[in-house]
């Protein structure tokens, strides 16, 4: 067995369901630290709630300033859902027809390991390694995300630690390892809109005034509404609902309003003013009389082509031959906190296909060339 496939049985055996860490940070923090990093340990979040964050950083050439390449991740877990649908035990890492199962195979466990022995084999190779290499850690990326990276990158600006690149493990490979890369991210913009009407009876329709009714049209608008066109590196704009509610459950009722969740995955061709902006005036237009509450979930952020796209990349084609894609698909991630602090920020791991799935998994023959990807892009950039 592989060190980097015996790692991630071992993280994916620890319990550590969103925002508990399980245990992961502490064996991963003694590894390091026998490889000369300095690990620190940061708690946020309640009694109840407590995220554990984990930092660590090497120097190299006698503590010399240099580059700062940081590996990023999160140890929580998603929740499993009924352990009845699994076809073997979540948290028991298991093998079958050439896969690694369990929850975190996949996201991302794995390329924690991968990351990890990257590293020891890195040092063991180049002890004296130009900059610095560090792990950015957190139990908290599944849940709200307010007392992880976001806190851990707050920290570190507070005390004038500066990161050159970071590479995020999340699993961004579609149909092979390596075919795909996330230099960015869209944004994300919710909004839960509330139209107001007057209810009353079904059959006395000129007694009241139904919300869904008068919204309908005001809907038909947002969805044809062609918000930008996105460029080189984003799509386009996009605006979807998720819910809509009204109604008291009888069927001879008009409703007195309608709830309407939505929400905006935007590109930096757009801006939450703007987007808001828009969305107001368009409702205005309908003359609906409204209540409308955002919440900004995340900024788009963008890492151009550039040192570490490049050495990622190389190290992609030198292990698996395959040419990578640039992406800014997908969901949010922590990268959009580390982006603050970092000008180069790529998320790089396996196969996305289960995750958040019963019966997440991640092939075992790819946890090696995942490794050296990793091992090769510090030797790229670090020596």
């Amino acid at each position: 067995m592989s060190r980097t496939l015996l790692l991630a049985e071992q993280l994916i055996s620890r319990r550590s369901v969103t925002p508990d860490d399980g245990g992961c940070q502490t064996l991963i923090g003694e590894r390091l630290a026998a490889l000369g990093f300095a690990c620190e340990t940061l708690l946020y979040g309640t009694e109840q709630a407590r995220v554990t964050n984990l930092w660590a950083v090497r120097r190299g050439r006698s503590g010399t300033a240099g580059k700062l390449l940081a590996f990023a991740g999160h140890t929580d877990v998603v929740p499993t859902g009924p352990l009845s649908a699994w076809t073997s035990d979540p948290f028991v890492p298991t093998h079958r027809e050439g896969q690694l199962f369990g929850r975190g195979a996949a996201d991302m466990k794995t390329s924690i390991a991968g990351m990890l022995v990257a590293a020891e084999e890195f040092v063991a190779t180049v002890p004296d390694h130009a900059g610095s290499i560090a792990f950015l850690l957190t139990s908290d990326e599944e849940g709200p995300a307010v007392d992880g990276t976001v806190r851990v990158c707050e920290w570190l600006t507070a005390r004038g630690e500066r990161l050159d690149y970071c590479i995020v493990g999340e699993p961004t490979s579609v149909d092979a390892l390596g075919d795909m890369i996330k230099n960015g991210r869209r944004g994300t913009l919710t909004g839960r809109l509330r139209v107001i009407g007057v209810q009353g009876h079904i059959a006395y329709p000129h007694l009241a005034k139904n919300p869904i009714h008068l919204v309908a049209p005001a809907l038909a608008d947002l969805v044809a509404t062609t918000w930008d066109h996105g460029n080189t590196y984003f799509p386009p704009t996009s605006w979807q609902m998720s819910n809509i509610h009204a109604g008291t459950g009888a069927g001879n009722v008009i409703p007195g309003d309608a709830v309407i969740d939505f929400n905006f995955r935007f590109s930096n061709e757009s801006t939450p003013e703007t987007l808001k902006a828009r969305v107001h005036a368009l409702l205005d237009e309908h003359g609906l009389t409204y209540e409308l509450a955002w919440t900004l979930g995340g900024e788009p952020f963008l890492t151009p082509i550039g040192e570490l796209s490049a050495a990622l990349s190389d190290a992609i084609r030198a292990n698996t031959g395959i040419t990578t894609e640039l992406s800014t698909t997908g969901g949010t991630s922590d990268g959009r906190f580390i982006a603050r602090i970092c000008p180069q920020v790529i998320e790089f791991g396996p196969l996305n296909a289960t995750i958040h799935k019963v019966d997440e998994c991640v092939s075992v023959a790819s946890l090696e060339p995942l490794k050296n990807i990793y091992r090769d892009t510090l030797h790229r950039l670090l020596t």
